[in-house]
């Protein structure tokens, strides 16, 4: 008989199994972290402010997808010039949070060994929506393979108030 049993009564665990065996109970005691805060981003990921695009991760599930959020705020340097008096997140660090989104599930993949995921390409990539300051960018992204324990594609998408803000394949190669 399994019976289900919270580890954490934080969000940042997901449950895990009690089994019993005739008179001995056996306790499976490994748990599975479902969100991140952004001091643990940075302990998976290399980049740093003013790059580091993500704040959270509030969903995770191990080697298939995290969901990520941003917030945007008008204090970030890249609205200086983009664009004065009409501040627009430029998509290339839209797509950039998405692969950071990303660079969460494959990091905790056991092929990625303490290796580095960087961007190979690109690919369907289209933007629906603007994204300006005071905004919340969600981003879910999503592994749709991974060969030769090098190289992975992702979707992802980003959403903010539940509209659809961008969309595409991501592709990333393990560099060591």
């Amino acid at each position: 008989m399994s019976i289900l049993t919270q580890v954490n009564s934080s969000d940042r665990t997901t449950p895990v199994s009690t089994e019993q065996q005739g008179t001995n109970e056996t306790t499976i005691t490994s748990e599975i972290k479902t969100t991140f805060t952004s001091e643990e981003i940075q302990q998976l990921l290399p980049h740093r402010y003013p790059f580091l695009l993500i704040d959270k991760i509030i969903d995770y599930i191990p080697s298939k997808k995290a969901v990520g959020i941003k917030n945007v705020t008008v204090n970030e340097p890249c609205f200086q010039g983009h664009f004065p008096g009409r501040p627009l997140m430029p998509g290339v660090l839209i797509v950039e949070a998405m692969a950071q989104v990303g660079g969460i599930v494959l990091t905790q993949m056991p092929q990625a060994e303490g290796g580095l995921f960087v961007f190979a390409g690109i690919d369907k990539v289209r933007f629906r929506r603007q994204v300006i300051p005071g905004d919340q960018l969600v981003m879910t992204v999503e592994l749709l393979w991974v060969k030769q324990r090098r190289f992975g594609k992702m979707q992802g998408i980003a959403e903010v108030d539940g509209q659809l803000a961008c969309e595409g394949e991501l592709m990333f190669s393990l560099v060591n």
